[in-house]
């Protein structure tokens, strides 16, 4: 079987592959898109890093591939998706570079607060201009972390060891949790207000999308320096840049880009004080470059060899026997656990998982695991897989419960996922068509039928007149064009419920105006 390496390995990585009789392994670092596309129908696995893009147009020629090995967490290079429908495993590294960003992050905080690099270019330059790079102590001041996952985490205890004050926004983690770690839980407006000093440590996502902007810096105190090793567009770059040449921000430090490499235009390259820039280095020590090619070799060698799968990120670690007998319901899971993680909301405390008919008679366990991925994706940020999913509940202090009942009820098989918050509970329930076709059949006791696919608003009503005119009459003057619509209500002017598949993301100011119409009760927008 032959595995292509791509973007290069650590010599202990390539003993692993080479070390395999039944592998033949062929390094072609930096090949060109055209070449690749020619010659991946002759690979059984590819082993990529960052510089290396598998697009859906690779996937479709590579005819012979069953393995994408991600060497590193991020695999916003692979189109999953793209994989997936083929059956092909995509596999990161997911915990080799977590210490090696979390340390990047408190480099660039000591970097700007005394402003290392401006002195550093002065002297080189023949100056000696101590006074003019006075720095400021971090002994004392409040770290705020907008984000407690898995780096978000290591940087709050390395920020404790400084002696700081570490306060935390993370609106899906219990005050419980947070206290083990010995940080305390704010609303985001409080971080804002108290924070000498805020890092970015969530994943990209339609709600954090421009999270820090020129609104949130009017609420901060001044001084504040700000840094972003999550992902670029969290912080708006425009905004950020004009906060920092004006002085509303003292300083700003980024490892992350809307565009890697940056475009020559971006507003971030043109300041010229106070600024830390770096491109893209979170993962790049010479431990994390090891560490990540021992594991991605690792478990391409168990994968081909073996049948085994380890830290896939698109299928849970089973026989691929079950696979192929399991997926559908993987899949449903994963798109309940999706909607149930980014319409909830306060601190989780358990999600229950409950099974009924047929598919209670399975090993539901990869199920239930698939379940806890979609549903910890919204929220973390680092990638979710099938692996880390269940540990990262557990250090979040989430309560996980399956229960099954072989009596079916309205369908041959119900999965429902239950959660409870500390704003109380929520719970969906989902069903296969046909043989393979996933659908939401029930959320919070409405009924109703919905096909999980694209973007969606999700939206409570009252059931009056009027509401839903009104609700496509925005969309409509904003350019937002509906797909479906999926309506559902317990009685005639109660409680309703209704489904919007749109064929773009709604801009936040369109949901903002969604928000205030009257008769409202809530509204998310939802991406499967």
């Amino acid at each position: 079987m032959k595995v292509l390496i791509t973007d290069g390995m650590a010599q202990d990585g390539l003993d692993i592959l080479e070390a395999a009789t039944e592998l033949d392994v062929d390094v072609r670092k930096g090949i060109p898109k055209e070449e690749l596309l020619e010659i991946i129908g002759d690979y059984d696995a590819v082993i990529v890093r960052s510089a290396t893009t598998v697009t859906a147009e690779i996937i479709e020629a590579a005819t012979k591939l069953k393995a994408i090995g991600r060497a590193g967490i991020g695999v916003d290079n692979v189109d999953v998706e793209a994989a997936t429908k083929k059956g092909i495993v995509v596999m990161n590294t997911p915990e080799a570079n977590a210490i090696t960003t979390a340390e990047h992050t408190i480099t660039l905080m000591l970097s700007l607060a005394r402003r290392i690099p401006e002195a550093h270019a002065s002297l080189k330059a023949g100056k000696w201009e101590r006074s003019k790079f006075k720095g400021i102590e971090i002994y004392g001041k409040t770290l705020g972390c907008i984000g407690l996952g898995n780096i978000g985490k290591l940087v709050a205890e390395r920020a404790m060891g400084l002696k700081m004050n570490v306060i935390a926004y993370d609106p899906f983690l219990t005050q419980e949790a947070a206290d083990k770690l010995g940080v305390e839980l704010v609303p985001l407006d409080d971080l804002l207000k108290r924070a000498d000093i805020i890092t970015i440590h969530t994943p990209l996502t339609p709600d954090t999308k421009d999270l820090i902007n020129k609104d949130t810096f009017e609420k901060t105190k001044p001084g504040l320096i700000i840094i972003n090793c999550a992902r670029g567009g969290i912080i708006n770059e425009q905004d950020i840049t004009e906060a920092v040449k004006s002085g509303k921000i003292a300083g700003a430090a980024f490892d992350v880009y809307t565009s890697e490499p940056p475009a020559e235009d971006n507003p971030i390259l043109s300041i010229d004080e106070n600024i830390v820039i770096t491109p893209h280095l979170g993962a790049s020590t010479a431990e994390a470059q090891t560490k990540v090619g021992l594991a991605i070799a690792g478990q391409i060698v168990d994968f081909l060899v073996n049948g085994v799968v380890n830290n896939a990120v698109n299928m849970p670690s089973v026989s691929l026997e079950a696979l192929v007998v399991m997926k559908p319901y993987l899949n449903l899971a994963e798109k309940l656990g999706l909607l149930e993680g980014q319409i909830c909301k306060g601190g989780i405390k358990e999600v229950h998982i409950e099974y009924d008919g047929e598919v209670s008679e399975m090993d539901t366990s990869p199920i239930t695991v698939s379940a806890l991925k979609g549903f910890l994706t919204p929220m973390m940020d680092v990638v979710v897989s099938h692996v880390n999913a269940p540990v990262i509940a557990k250090e979040r202090g989430i309560k996980v419960i399956e229960s099954k009942s072989s009596e079916a009820k309205d369908f041959t098989s119900l999965i429902t996922i239950k959660v409870k918050t500390e704003e109380g509970e929520n719970q969906v329930s989902g069903t296969i068509f046909g043989k393979e076709e996933p659908r939401i059949v029930r959320i919070n006791g409405v009924t109703i039928d919905i096909v999980p696919e694209g973007y969606m608003l999700v939206s409570e009503n009252n059931d009056k007149p009027g509401f839903i005119g009104s609700m496509c009459s925005i969309l409509g003057e904003n350019g937002v064009n509906i797909g479906r619509l999926h309506l559902g209500r317990k009685s005639i002017g109660g409680r309703a419920i209704v489904f919007t598949n749109v064929d773009s993301p709604v801009p936040k100011e369109v949901i903002e105006q969604i928000a205030n119409l009257s008769d409202i009760i809530s509204v998310a927008q939802v991406k499967f």
